[in-house]
């Protein structure tokens, strides 16, 4: 090819690029829709109503906060904790709301009055996170104390306490099928059999703490996100690291 050719291909190239960034974005792009304001402390936690109607927020405030999606204007502000909210998570017929908080409790709400429905007590620490069975019955918390409780959601009763991690527990996820539930502490990640209470794996691969643990839709994986910088993909049948 002769020169002037390639330097013709070239600026062709150039010119193709500097005209990219004028062109307009995808449909597919993500488009911010909105901006929902209001907190004067940093907000630490967000979950979706499984209608996907409503959002709740929580805070470093003590309070939590539900959004109407569809206009972003603020439903009802939840009032109750004395510490900084950790987490929020909707029961699955979206009839509920729990949170966890530094002030070592689990609040259950109800959703359509916005009222506190109970406050459960036992764990002898902050409670990093929170997350309901599949059916609803049952409320899984994992905190600083080190332990996984696991509460009966109609009376608010500690069914169980699983001990195993040897750091605070700042996360934990149910199995799509609710047979197994994951918990995330400093460098590893439990699985529990939800029948018995057990212990099934201990996963160890992350080099610092781990933050956050979610199964995919058919249940078969497992993601979690660490402060060493990874994302890790777990095959849970064998719990093998997919990432090596």
């Amino acid at each position: 090819m002769k020169t002037g050719g390639m330097h013709g291909l070239v600026g062709l190239g150039v010119g193709l690029l500097i005209l990219l960034p004028l062109l307009p974005l995808s449909a597919q792009e993500p488009k911010l829709r909105a901006t929902l304001k209001g907190y004067t402390d940093p907000v630490t936690s967000v979950a979706f109503s499984p209608d996907g109607k409503t959002l709740a927020s929580g805070s470093f405030d003590k309070t939590i906060t539900l959004w109407d999606v569809a206009t972003g204007k603020e439903q009802a502000t939840l009032k109750g904790h004395t510490e900084l909210l950790s987490s929020v998570a909707y029961s699955p017929d979206g009839k509920t709301l729990a949170s966890g908080s530094r002030d070592q409790t689990i609040k259950l709400w109800d959703v359509a009055t916005g009222k506190e429905q109970a406050t459960l007590k036992g764990h002898a620490g902050a409670v990093w996170s929170v997350a309901f069975s599949p059916d609803g019955k049952t409320l899984a918390s994992g905190g600083r104390d080190k332990t996984i409780k696991l509460w009966d959601v109609a009376t608010g009763k500690e069914r169980a306490s699983l001990q195993g991690q040897t750091d605070p527990v700042l996360s934990v996820a149910y199995s799509p099928d609710g047979k197994t539930l994951a918990s995330a502490s400093y460098k590893t990640i439990k699985l529990w059999d939800m029948a018995t209470g057990k212990e099934r794996a201990t996963l160890k691969e992350h080099t610092a703490v781990v933050s956050s643990v979610a199964f995919s839709p058919d249940g078969k994986s497992l993601a979690s996100a660490s402060e060493d910088k990874t994302v890790k993909l777990w095959d849970l049948p064998t719990a093998k690291n997919l990432d090596k």
